[in-house]
């Protein structure tokens, strides 16, 4: 027997689109308490800056869990243009680990996450330079649907919308807050979003000031402003809000904010900006009761008979009252907003009070388009009340297995389902990074098609259209969500969604549930990570960039992954003119799903001159052409990420010479310089805290210490005499950008200079010679203005303000309108060998295949020799 969902029952559903792989929730009875006391309480909040990490956690910590608001926070970028402090990835991979470290954050405090379709394009001095790299009117838009869809009684900014000497980035997020507080009231602003919400005029926009925003020498005036106390204590929780939000930022693991609780009074400043005025509460005048929906005083009613009756000892007993309250809440008029959000917490505590768990899990972590996938799906009713799984299945398929097994007491139950993916259904990238952007903006494809194993009521109020392809019902079909639907998301919905129909005391409740991937790995335990499409083949280019200081072929190895079984084709690359490949292709023969294979091709350039190009990688299977790599990334403290590149990289004939060849690489936040100068011919090996002994560095011609060393390699502050002592007995010491807080120790060179915040972020700002016949700008490579053309990004960061006679500035720059900035390098002559100071960004130069940049650090390295 076949059961089938209808579209109007599943558009009840209304959960939320996530897709991070997580160990299905489970609820304590405290937990449980607060969710019933939030049912009672019909208000929302919506926190808006620039990046991750800006966000109040104390603040929203508190508004979600004090207050019982539906709270979210909305930044307006991924953090891509910021540093890594746990690995390599920067850009599009930073902001993708970023994005994951806000979802586990939220997860922590209780808000939802939130994004515009802006892209941290890096540091920004002024909101006017902001507006000039972000398209104002598409984050404006993004920010207006996000207010539209979450309904918020009141916004709160983290920054002033008044220049104030912070990040560009920062006031230009207040400034667009000012905006959207009067735009999403208008229905005549983007009224295209209209078809799937409705108009929405918060009450008020709050800035949430301190002392931190006030200028030395200034006094902070409370005057005026709404004094919120976000310390208190939260007994359900057993913590205040501090501690709270100090789990909730020490998520931020790439930036390095590991945060301390705090306990006690904390005092929070809300400056009203625009709207209603308020006298004691940023709430005020708000009905945050169920009067506010038409209907909805009846619910109300029997949400507090429940809250008065609920035993912590037996959260079961409350189901019976939760389905009353549930039973009336579908009576009530659609009010756009509140009944669908009420109705996805009433159905999620009716699960934690009878303990369900419920859980979808794929034999494979991946598949590809066309392939079969078996899921296990379990579910234990971990109660007395009487609960039927009706049916479980594949929704549009019309593949659903009818079990009508009731299920017993803490009885396991599992069902094996087997369903294929839509050849329509592209690989797991995410959504913002399927088409190319520009600096300052992510492009969102026009659909995005996924397994359609679930419903469109995944969406909250994402609408879904179902694809047929032209085959029929042979081929499964495909969900399509528009463009629309995706903007602000903070990931892919999943892969797939498999629906559980239960039957609750008679009433007939519907579940949706991911599809993951569940392994157990003896130190971690138990892990998860999302079901992903992958494409039938990827191919992976062995380096970043491809650097020639003269027309001998280079190796460049390409290894191809199959993404199923059974898959051969040829591997071509596709170059530009001046540059020639052989072979011109070779064949693979994958016979396994994973199974991986090189193959080797030299490239070399046919000219004598300098140029670039992009070196890219095309596999060709069935007539059908790919050209994306496989990257995952993997961290313990976000669930894994795939990303599929495009499989190119930079190729750039250099005119250069070096002198020297064995270079010595410590490691600090995590770059890929190593690489970036192994392809210019150096040997380098990667050094660890124990090799750093006198004898053992007097072998290196140079040593370099990675980005932010002196931020994170704590034995440094031990080792810096040994550092020294290579540098006096004639070595080449080269220090890249640290940050001016935090180091390990106070001074990081052989004579003092002082750190700041000082940067260039004008890429291709004028470079001035301060020392034209120094040995650095002339040997081996003369360097000209024209090497510092083509940078990307920024040309540095963390410069040096002041600094000791002994060194020698070499360059300097600065942005528009702003004073020289001369601290870029450093130079200072200690013993018989040379230290050098650089806030130059060759982390991000390097990787990018920038000649200039390549061309001053080898002069840096060949000092001296």
């Amino acid at each position: 027997m076949t059961f089938v969902f209808s579209r109007t029952a599943l558009l009840l559903l209304f959960l939320p689109l996530l897709a991070s792989a997580q160990t299905p929730k489970s609820y304590s009875a405290a937990d449980i308490a607060l969710g019933l006391r939030k049912l009672n309480v019909l208000g929302s909040a919506l926190y808006i800056a620039a990046h991750p990490d800006d966000e109040n956690t104390r603040l929203i910590a508190y508004l979600a869990n004090g207050r019982l608001l539906e709270t979210a926070y909305l930044s307006c970028t991924r953090g891509d243009g910021g540093q890594n402090l746990v690995g390599p990835e920067i850009r599009e991979g930073l902001g993708v680990i970023r994005t994951q470290e806000l979802l586990a954050a939220r997860r922590t405090d209780g808000g939802r996450q939130f994004f515009t379709r802006a892209n941290d394009f890096g540091f920004s001095k002024t909101p006017e330079e902001t507006f000039t790299i972000w398209d104002r009117e598409q984050v404006l838009a993004d920010m207006v649907w996000i207010i539209r869809q979450r309904r918020p009684d009141v916004l709160i900014t983290r920054f002033s919308p008044q220049p104030s000497g912070t990040h560009g980035h920062h006031t230009a997020s207040a400034q667009l807050a000012l905006d959207a507080f009067d735009a999403a009231g208008d229905p005549k602003r983007f009224p295209e979003q209209l078809q799937y919400v409705q108009a929405w005029q918060p009450k008020r926009l709050f800035w949430n000031t301190s002392t931190f925003f006030i200028q030395p020498g200034q006094k902070f005036d409370a005057t005026g402003k709404i004094v919120v106390d976000a310390g208190s204590y939260n007994s359900l929780l057993g913590k205040s809000y501090g501690e709270i939000a100090a789990t909730s930022r020490s998520q931020h693991k790439s930036q390095g904010f590991g945060s301390a609780a705090t306990r006690g009074e904390a005092i929070e400043y809300l400056e009203p900006l625009k709207g209603a005025k308020a006298q004691n509460d940023l709430l005020e005048g708000v009905d945050l009761s169920w009067n506010r929906i038409k209907g909805g005083a009846p619910v109300g009613k029997l949400v507090s008979q429940t809250i008065k009756e609920f035993d912590p000892a037996n959260p079961a007993a409350s189901v019976a009252s939760l389905l009353k309250v549930r039973e009336a809440l579908l009576k009530a008029p659609d009010d756009g907003f509140w009944k669908k959000e009420k109705q996805e917490q009433v159905e999620q505590l009716i699960k934690a009070c009878l303990g369900l768990y419920l859980e979808a899990t794929a034999a494979e972590a991946t598949t590809s388009p066309g392939q079969p996938v078996t899921v296990t799906v379990e579910a234990i009713n971990r109660s007395t009340v009487p609960v039927t799984w009706v049916g479980t299945g594949l929704i549009a398929y019309q593949r659903d297995t009818t079990l009508n097994k009731s299920l017993g007491v803490s009885e396991l139950n599992r069902v094996r389902l087997r369903f294929q993916v839509s050849s329509q259904v592209e690989a797991s990238q995410p959504y913002w990074l399927r088409l190319p952007g520009t600096v300052g903006m992510y492009a969102v494809p026009e659909k995005l098609l996924i397994a359609e194993s679930g419903s469109s009521a995944l969406l909250g109020p994402v609408t879904g259209q179902r694809i047929v392809p032209a085959g029929g019902q042979k081929e499964p079909a495909a969900l399509l969500i528009n463009r629309q639907n995706l903007i602000g998301t903070p990931e892919n919905p999943a892969s797939a969604y498999v629906g559980c129909l239960l039957n609750v005391t008679g009433t007939p409740i519907f579940y949706t549930v991911p599809v993951q991937y569940k392994r157990t790995d003896p130190v971690e335990g138990e892990l998860y990570r999302p079901l992903t499409v992958v494409p039938p083949v990827a191919v992976n280019i062995g380096g970043k960039a491809y650097v020639f200081a003269d027309n001998q072929p280079k190796l460049v190895p390409v290894t191809v992954k199959a993404g199923r079984a059974g898959v051969r084709g040829t591997v071509a690359l596709n170059l530009p003119p001046g540059w020639v490949a052989e072979p011109a292709s070779l064949p693979f023969v994958l016979q396994n799903k994973e199974q991986e294979q090189t193959l080797e091709f030299r490239v070399r350039p046919t000219g004598t001159t300098e140029s670039t190009g992009q070196l890219r990688v095309v596999a060709t299977v069935d007539g059908q052409a790919y050209a994306r790599g496989y990257q995952p990334i993997v961290y313990t403290h976000i669930p894994t990420q795939t990303l599929f590149p495009e499989a190119s990289a930079p190729l750039i004939k250099l005119d250069l010479k070096r002198k020297g060849n064995e270079i010595g690489y410590l490691m600090g936040a995590g770059d890929e310089v190593p690489d970036a100068l192994r392809q210019i011919g150096y040997q380098v090996t990667t050094l660890k805290e124990t090799d750093l002994t006198p004898a053992n560095l007097r072998r290196f011609d140079a040593v370099l210490l990675g980005v932010r060393a002196y931020n994170t390699v704590d034995r440094l502050r031990f080792l810096q005499s040994v550092l020294l002592e290579y540098v006096q007995g004639g070595g080449n010491l080269i220090v890249q950008y640290t940050v001016n807080r935090g180091t390990v120790l106070p001074e990081i060179g052989p004579y003092p200079f002082k750190l700041s915040n000082d940067r260039v972020t004008v890429e291709n700002a004028e470079v001035r010679f301060l020392k034209p016949q120094h040995p650095l700008l002339n040997t081996p490579n003369k360097i000209t203005s024209r090497d510092f053309q083509g940078w990307v990004q920024e040309q540095g960061l963390y410069y040096p303000s002041q600094w000791d006679a002994k060194y020698q500035p070499i360059i300097s720059s600065n942005d528009p309108g702003e004073s020289p900035k001369d601290g870029a390098i450093l130079v200072a002559d200690y013993g018989k060998g040379h230290y050098i100071y650089t806030g130059l960004s060759f982390f991000r130069e390097l990787p990018a295949g920038v000649p200039g940049a390549y061309r001053l650090l080898t002069n840096m390295i060949s000092l001296g020799k």
